[in-house]
């Protein structure tokens, strides 16, 4: 998505959130968005790619999509450090529309994850939803 569709989005939101929890538009949001235990907009969007790059781990994204995110190990013909770990290669990308494209934003967003989430499914997304909660909301 563009910056202004998430901004649009965001607002929805936040919207959506002060009329659940009967808090005034001037009240600050983020403390409201924190007691839903919901996460911004762009967190969000961060967390369903990630899954869906997990679930391409595990043989499990749609063929259309799949084709797009390879390992590291895939590609290289020498063995580097990166290839056991389950680093995925991030495509150069010329302009801002590759750069949002599940090709690039989904192997950048795993490899900015803690290492170590080689867990099942279920469990892979309770932790990856308590750490990206914590970052976007510290210790409120």
């Amino acid at each position: 998505m563009t910056d202004n569709v998430m901004r649009r989005v965001q607002s929805l939101l936040n919207a959506a959130a002060r009329l659940i929890t009967r808090s005034r538009r001037r009240d600050h949001i983020t403390p409201v968005l924190c007691q839903l235990h919901w996460l911004p907009v762009r967190r969000r969007v961060e967390f369903e790619l990630a899954c869906l790059v997990r679930q391409a781990l595990c043989g499990q994204m749609p063929t259309y999509l799949a084709d797009d995110v390879h390992l590291v190990s895939e590609g290289n013909r020498r063995s580097l450090r990166s290839s056991s770990d389950n680093m995925w290669a991030v495509p150069r990308t010329h302009n801002s529309f590759g750069d949002r494209s599940i090709g690039a934003v989904g192997p950048r967003i795993w490899n900015s994850l803690p290492r170590g989430l080689d867990i099942s499914y279920k469990h892979f997304k309770a932790l990856l939803e308590t750490y990206m909660f914590r970052q976007s909301h510290g210790a409120l």
